[in-house]
């Protein structure tokens, strides 16, 4: 960890200045650990126990963010709400100072509980569509919100180690095919409330033991667009084949194609992912259709790689379809479902945040993590246009018995979005307040 920091410093002398107050200043607050960990004994445990037992899926989150928004009025911030239905941005003014931000997500997802726990999730709720599902937090939201409670307080309840204005955002739809941190950009909440300066998240994460801390000096989560390609054809019956043009042979052909795009055309060092997930095609086995519809996925870590991406699936899918005889009105086209972009951490933010963790907490407190999958947030519709220095950092959440219990099994860990999902919560809730509240006072001056 050490040579992250070290290798980010060499950059520059103006970072080192930037950094010059953090190094210098040993007035930290004496008993952190134990002032939230008393706070989790005494209020977030049966917070996070409520949150798990009750959650709410994407924009019908009107229980969490009502008990999030009391307990954020009763420590004395000013509480906005109702912003994209049910997002919530709560501000402390403390005197002059930066406007940091702090942002914890609230759905859960649409899976029906077999964990174990006395707490398990029995909720069966209506989606903000309509149909009826079991509900459960699958991806730990429940620890956001939660540490978002205790870093209310904490920040409340000592002022006189930071000055600015805090900005806390409790957020909707993290997991909605329609983003919720768009939502709440389209809401204004800049021109209502002032555009940070610095901004802050975390996700809790399975992959990392419980109490440990992570933040990526680069990508943290990588760009995803989702994406149709229609394919037309030129019906016919099956047993007269040359009269028509089959879309399901040209749409096939696409798909094979697609593979060769981060194969030949990225870097071996960049990272890439096209997948079809979905091929439709046809209604009766002696008809050539009139159209094939292919659904992909497309994951990058870089700007640059994902404008290379989406250009290369559209030259591919219009040049296959024009070399399998389609008339120029006939090609296929892309059709953009949405998507985010990739979570970047600013390089010279996010070493400040980890020389602050490591000072305040301790290196041990602080891990290395190597990104196995291109997973995809909506946090960077917070951080750009304009665009915001912030670190989006990992808290673990897997207790070291519970990895060598599966180990010793010969199965994998269950994943996020898993029905088995589970988090320790007492390390995890804890060790995201104190990460959140010791990068939040590094980014603030000491009054």
């Amino acid at each position: 960890m050490k040579q992250i920091i070290e290798s980010v410093i060499r950059g520059g002398v103006g970072l080192i200045v930037m950094l010059a107050p953090l190094l210098a200043s040993a007035d930290d607050v004496p008993d952190l650990q134990l002032e939230v960990q008393q706070h989790y004994d005494r209020e977030l445990k049966d917070l996070f126990e409520h949150f798990h037992a009750n959650p709410e899926l994407s924009f019908v989150e009107f229980e969490s963010a009502a008990n999030i928004a009391k307990r954020l009025e009763a420590v004395g911030f000013e509480v906005h709400t109702g912003i994209a239905q049910t997002g919530i941005v709560a501000l402390l003014r403390n005197g002059e100072g930066p406007l940091v931000m702090m942002r914890a997500d609230m759905d859960a997802l649409p899976v029906k509980e077999l964990t174990q726990l006395p707490y398990a999730s029995t909720v069966m709720q209506q989606n903000s569509e309509g149909d009826l599902f079991p509900v459960m937090h699958a991806c730990g939201h429940d620890v956001h919100m939660t540490s978002l409670v205790g870093t209310a307080r904490y920040m409340a309840a000592h002022q006189e180690t930071w000055a600015g204005t805090l900005m806390l955002i409790a957020q909707p739809a993290e997991e909605w095919k329609v983003s919720g941190a768009e939502a709440m950009r389209a809401a204004g909440i800049w021109e209502r409330f002032g555009t940070p300066d610095y901004a802050l998240a975390f996700h809790v994460t399975a992959d990392l033991e419980a109490g440990l801390l992570f933040a990526s000096t680069g990508a943290a989560y990588s760009a995803v667009d989702s994406l149709d390609i229609i394919v037309p054809g030129i019906g016919a019956h099956g047993a007269s084949p040359h009269r028509g043009r089959d879309p399901i042979v040209i749409a096939s052909q696409i798909v094979l194609a697609l593979q060769t795009i981060v194969a030949r055309e990225l870097s071996p060092r960049e990272p890439g992912v096209v997948t079809v997930g979905v091929f439709n095609a046809g209604n009766k086995r002696n008809v050539i259709g009139e159209e094939a519809r292919l659904e992909l996925t497309v994951r990058s870590d870089s700007r640059a790689t994902r404008t290379k991406l989406l250009a290369a699936i559209e030259r591919i899918a219009v040049n296959i379809g024009r070399a399998g005889g389609l008339p120029d009105d006939r090609l296929p086209r892309i059709e953009l479902k949405g998507g985010v972009p990739v979570t970047a951490n600013d390089p010279e933010l996010a070493a400040r945040v980890l020389m602050a963790w490591e000072k305040r907490l301790g290196p041990a407190m602080v891990t290395t993590y190597d990104r196995e999958g291109m997973g995809g947030e909506d946090f960077p519709f917070f951080t750009q246009a304009p665009d915001i220095p912030s670190v989006y950092f990992a808290v673990g959440g897997t207790t070291l018995a519970r990895f060598k219990a599966f180990a010793d099994r010969g199965e994998s860990l269950p994943s996020h979005h898993s029905p088995l999902f589970e988090i320790e919560p007492k390390s995890s809730v804890i060790s995201g307040v104190l990460g959140t509240v010791t990068a939040l006072q590094a980014l603030m001056p000491q009054r």
